[in-house]
């Protein structure tokens, strides 16, 4: 019998069963049936040996728990599928474009009426103009909000799309953005450039996004065909543009300080699995700036600390024998290199019990959070939001509310910097700013049961670039968790002091693999009303070659690979409507006094030390720009002066430090100089505005001397208090490489987060209206079992649905014309993910 309040759902419905269009097989049903029919068998078993194990027990008290066994075989659980949710609205402002609808804009920009001149973006190149990208544009706030709180009344904002040309057959070739709507495309749709949301006009071509994802091919082919025999004496590997080659590039970036060159650093790494951790040790310093590959060029070579300007001069080092050669390095073997991949290593001794699977979450009496998969919106608990998804930093969190009112208007990543140090001319000259790649385009369909559990729910998600569309359906997976913690509990004696609330958790995760580096987005819903915004790092170091004179930027991980020192620092922004959209910053921070009282013993003294809280409004943008104190003993909060709880005082949500708590460790480096200056900070605080959407943009890696958006100038002296505010939070980790570090970096030290908690808000602790709660009694006569009361949430009993056998597919991909695209090779995907962080030279 289904529990109640449980609302089963229709097998039927499209829009719950998932978006797979394909029928399952009778193979499939046929397994499906056996591994329902031995779990029955198996469950009866067990039931049976466990009464029997029982009755030879002595007897219990009579308010001990039994188990919940009769003669009646277990039903089957309820359905793995989530209830239907009912959003606060029927459109979501938020929503990503779809295929159709990209490929209807793209369509009307084509056309010889918008004057642009445009090339299919498949068959453009350098020195073309053609549609770079092309994405929803967030609605004003005060449409949007408007909308969500009357829907009824108020017609839901206009859509428009934020569309990014490159102007690669301009006089002086530049990228712009230009506005297009309202959408659908009709008679009213119009285009306009789109410069309030940046601090400079057009985008210089030098700083712009890859145009191909083969773009350095032309110039590598210039010289590595010509210097294969002697990589292959040096390294053992060569790069001709073959199939079989055994090296492959990177390029390190920024490529640019301010648009007027576009040059990089190329590191080569032998082409075997993990190549982030081979490198060879030889690098080049290459000019490709403009649109004509004919005049791109070698400017410097390197090798074993050697600096030669020319190609030529390399080689006549070489043959001249004037050339420091490296040491052997027999650890760079090819055919030893497994330690680098994900294959399981040969062990000595099994771990005890390993070959058995782990336990695994079932949602007994059927999942507890609603989702609506056409309007992307979940609620849990209390807890209510609609999701967004885009090309440059993947999901983002709508409208969050909580008990019916909006906590958090906007909660998306920004940009995630990593800046590295070395002793040569890779590491040494890395500052990452991972936007540039697009970390939406980045994610790729998630693992399921390893990456979420088996009963987690997926969502799709879209993004468009130059060459089409990509479609994952597992972008975003959606599960509750039990993380075995109460949330409260005491023991106690007196009546109503003993007992404990379960602590479930809603998480929403979604994975971005930017080249070697994998990055997990989680934001996790407690039930008082408490987020935890968490991210955690896996995937390859970006490595070295390991030597003496590395001591200090780094630490070996092989006996000539090392993991190169460096920062990670990710930027959430936080829009945080506190009791409405009038906040002020609050900064609460305790010290130490020392105080006397005429009531003092004379045993210990006329003083007592000890400490005290301060609190004080930051009323200035300019003071907003902040970092944790000492011991962290002071926090920031947002908080409503206008709306006071019960008690009198201001509702405020506070932000909490989680996880390593870091801000950037380099100031001043020419690399980072103004596009990333969020990043010298805890957090900061702003006014909020609609030109104001975002810390950063794809373009600010390639213009750290004059951005694009420059954080700084958000700051201008405007007045904070009880305004539309912003929270710019930062977490990361400071990354001293370590041997467990290869082949991946593990998540559980990898991660940082921070907590956005009631301060306040309440009038008391609402985590306590949960249900899933006991409270116990004492017994009245000695030696008596203990009373509970467990509210009626007594624990369920059924056969879970057998877990599907695993299958990975991967993205679908769509062409310009919105139809499927061929299914790629490995290789045409790997190209397509990792672009300038592993490049295989093709002719």
């Amino acid at each position: 019998m289904a529990p109640a309040g449980y609302e089963p759902l229709h097998k039927g419905d499209p829009e719950l069963e998932g978006s797979s269009d394909h029928p399952e097989s009778t193979r499939t049903r046929a397994r499906k049936v056996v591994c329902g029919v031995v779990a029955l068998l198996g469950v009866a078993f067990l039931s049976a040996s466990y009464a029997l194990r029982q009755s030879t027990k002595p007897n219990l008290a009579a308010a001990d728990l039994t188990p919940n066994v009769d003669d009646r075989p277990l039903p089957q659980c309820p359905s793995g599928l989530p209830p239907p949710a009912n959003p606060p609205a029927k459109v979501n402002p938020f929503a990503s474009l779809t295929v159709p609808e990209t490929v209807s804009i793209s369509g009307w920009l084509l056309a010889p009426a918008r004057g642009l001149n445009l090339t299919r973006g498949d068959k453009a190149g350098l020195a073309d103009n053609f549609i770079y990208h092309i994405e929803a544009f967030r609605p004003p706030k005060k449409a949007a909000v408007a909308y969500l709180d009357n829907p009824d009344a108020v017609n839901p904002p206009e859509r428009f799309a934020r569309v990014t040309v490159h102007h690669g057959a301009a006089r002086e070739p530049y990228v712009q953005d230009y506005l297009v709507g309202p959408l659908p495309v009709g008679a009213r749709t119009g285009m306009r450039r789109l410069t309030e949301i940046y601090h400079r006009d057009a985008v210089p071509y030098n700083a712009r996004g890859f145009t191909s994802l083969g773009e350095l091919t032309p110039l590598m082919t210039m010289f590595m065909p010509k210097l294969a025999e002697v990589t292959e004496d040096l390294f053992g590997g060569s790069a001709r543009g073959l199939p079989n080659d055994t090296l492959v590039a990177g390029v390190v970036a920024p490529f640019s300080f301010d648009g007027s060159f576009r040059r990089g650093w190329v590191s080569w790494r032998r082409n075997i699995a993990g190549p982030w951790l081979h490198p060879v040790n030889f690098f080049q310093y290459v000019d490709f700036s403009g649109t004509d590959p004919s005049q791109w060029k070698v400017l410097k070579i390197v090798y074993n600390h050697q600096v030669f300007n020319t190609t030529e001069a390399f080689l006549a080092a070489y043959h001249d024998g004037t050339l420091k050669r490296l040491p052997a390095r027999p650890d760079q073997d090819p055919s030893q290199g497994e330690w680098s991949t994900r294959k399981r290593p040969a062990v000595a001794v099994e771990r005890d019990l390993d070959h058995l699977p782990g336990p695994r979450s079932v949602s007994f009496s059927g999942l507890r959070f609603r989702v609506d998969r056409a309007l992307q919106y979940v609620s849990w608990m209390g807890w209510g939001m609609y999701l967004g998804f885009d090309r440059d930093m993947g999901l983002s969190l709508w409208d969050l509310r909580f008990r019916g009112e909006r906590i958090i208007y906007e909660l998306a990543p920004q940009e995630a910097i990593a800046q590295y140090a070395g002793n040569d001319p890779m590491q040494t000259t890395t500052a990452w700013l991972d936007r540039f790649f697009g970390m939406g385009s980045a994610v790729r369909d998630m693992i399921p049961g390893y990456d979420c559990p088996h009963e987690a729910v997926y969502l799709p998600a879209t993004t468009n670039n130059f060459e089409g569309s990509i479609v994952r359906d597992r972008a975003i997976c959606i599960f509750e968790h039990d993380p075995a913690r109460p949330i409260t509990r005491h023991t106690g004696y007196s009546d109503g002091e003993f007992g404990a609330t379960r602590g479930y958790q809603l998480v929403v995760r979604s994975i971005s693999t930017v080249g070697n580096y994998d990055y997990l987005f989680d934001y996790i819903f407690q039930i008082d009303g408490t987020i935890e915004v968490r991210i955690s790092a896996s995937g390859y170091l970006q490595g070295g070659y390991w030597e003496p004179a590395q001591e200090g930027y780094g630490t070996a991980i092989r006996d000539t690979t090392m993991g190169s020192l460096h920062d990670h620092v990710i930027n959430y922004k936080v829009d945080l409507d506190v009791a409405g959209e009038e906040n002020s910053l609050l900064f609460t921070s305790t010290s130490q006094e020392t105080i006397t009282q005429p009531w003092f013993e004379d045993d210990w003294g006329a003083e007592v030390i000890q400490q005290k809280i301060s609190k004080k409004y930051i009323e200035n943008e300019d003071d907003a720009l902040l970092k944790f104190p000492q011991n962290l003993q002071g926090g920031y909060s947002l908080v409503n002066k206008d709306a006071k709880n019960k008690w009198g005082i201001p509702r405020g949500y506070a932000i909490h430090p989680g996880y390593s708590p870091i801000h950037n460790t380099v100031v001043g480096s020419k690399r980072l100089l103004k596009n990333a200056n969020w990043a010298r900070y805890n957090l900061a605080v702003s006014k909020r505005k609609d030109t104001e959407p975002s810390s950063s943009c794809q373009w600010n890696l390639n213009l750290p001397g004059d951005p694009m958006v420059d954080f700084h100038k958000f700051f201008d002296g405007e007045n904070i208090t009880q305004q539309d505010l912003v929270a710019w939070i930062n977490v990361g980790m400071h990354h001293l490489p370590q041997a467990e570090d290869a082949p991946n970096t593990r998540t559980n030290l990898a991660a940082s987060s921070f907590f956005l908690t009631p301060l306040n808000y309440f009038d008391t602790d609402v985590s306590m209206e949960s249900t899933n709660s006991i409270l116990l009694t004492a017994p009245e006569k000695a030696g008596d079992a203990w009373k509970f009361d467990d509210y009626g949430v007594g624990n369920a009993h059924c056969v879970p649905a057998a877990v599907p056998p695993f299958e990975y597919r991967g993205v679908q991909t769509f062409g310009l014309d919105g139809k499927p695209a061929p299914p790629a090779t490995a290789e045409e995907m790997r190209k397509s993910a990792e672009l300038y962080h592993r490049i295989k030279i093709e002719l």
